[in-house]
């Protein structure tokens, strides 16, 4: 098979994919999207007359695995704000290839989506951190090994060689901020290091990690990051501690563990979310962007 033929098929799922969606939306088309990340689906109860899309019915859309990650797309609108909120994701340790734990991000940039909002389950690095701290990504390292964009390229979805200084961007971390203070939600600001998982970090890599910057460690988030600013949507990802990193205490470290603290911080972080959509909605309505 051709690069160009590659290209063309893998293009062509994201367009069947995204038509399956719009059929069932009817006129609908959100402006910002919400990925929900372990133990956070509830948050998803926030959305006001949802359509629910079950993604086992989607054209071509990857199957979630994971504890924790339901496979729903969400139509409806936050605090006024029509959002697409996207309940489950996939990773790159279920086995799925980078073209397939990026395809709903390219599914969401096709759709025209203007902001690309993650959240994600973490262990914390800096010792500050503790299970329920909620963390403002503003920077990554890419720990796994490989990079979403290597392959065939795409001119329709982008440029080749796209800009990463500002991923996160630092006018959606400002209003989260603003939206934290008014709910009374301490955030924290860090960076986050993705690795391939599925085993968790060894002492000596969290010790590294830490040297390198990093404030948390997942296995997730940074290759749809990676895909969601390279076709031009802005970018922010809220992440909660699930526990501390390894060697960090001398408890073992368990997906139960995790699953149990990011339930416990959902009400929070659904509320940082509800605020930074009514931001979102005020400026929208400010400037005439309905």
């Amino acid at each position: 098979m051709s690069e160009m033929s590659y290209d063309e098929s893998y293009y062509e799922k994201v367009t069947e994919a995204l038509d399956y969606i719009q059929s069932a939306g009817g006129d609908f088309h959100p402006e910002t999207a919400i990925v929900l990340g372990s133990g956070l689906g509830q948050i998803a109860d926030e959305v006001s007359e949802p359509k629910v899309i079950e993604t086992r019915d989607i054209p071509h859309w990857p199957r979630s695995t994971s504890p924790g990650h339901a496979g729903q797309v969400i139509l409806g609108k936050i605090e006024g704000r029509p959002v697409v909120v996207l309940k489950g994701r996939v990773h790159y340790y279920e086995g799925y290839d980078m073209r397939q734990v990026t395809f709903s991000t390219r599914v969401l940039g096709m759709w025209k989506v203007r902001q690309y909002i993650g959240t994600n389950a973490s262990g914390g690095i800096d010792f500050y951190l503790k299970p329920g701290d909620v963390v403002l990504i503003h920077d990554h390292i890419n720990y796994m090994g490989i990079n979403p964009l290597v392959g065939p390229t795409e001119p329709r979805w982008g440029v080749r060689f796209p800009d990463m200084t500002n991923i996160y961007s630092p006018r959606l971390i400002g209003l989260c901020e603003q939206a934290a203070s008014i709910a009374g939600i301490q955030v924290h600001r860090g960076v986050y290091i993705a690795f391939s998982g599925p085993s968790y970090e060894t002492p000596a890599e969290i010790r590294m990690a830490r040297t390198m910057g990093a404030s948390v460690v997942g296995m997730s988030t940074v290759p749809e990051t990676i895909v969601a600013n390279a076709m031009g949507m802005e970018t922010a990802v809220i992440s909660c501690v699930g526990n501390p990193a390894a060697g960090m205490n001398s408890e073992e470290l368990t997906e139960e563990e995790v699953l149990l603290a990011m339930k416990a911080a959902s009400g929070r972080i659904g509320m940082l979310i509800c605020g930074l959509m009514r931001a979102l909605e005020d400026e929208g309505l400010r400037v005439g962007v309905q």
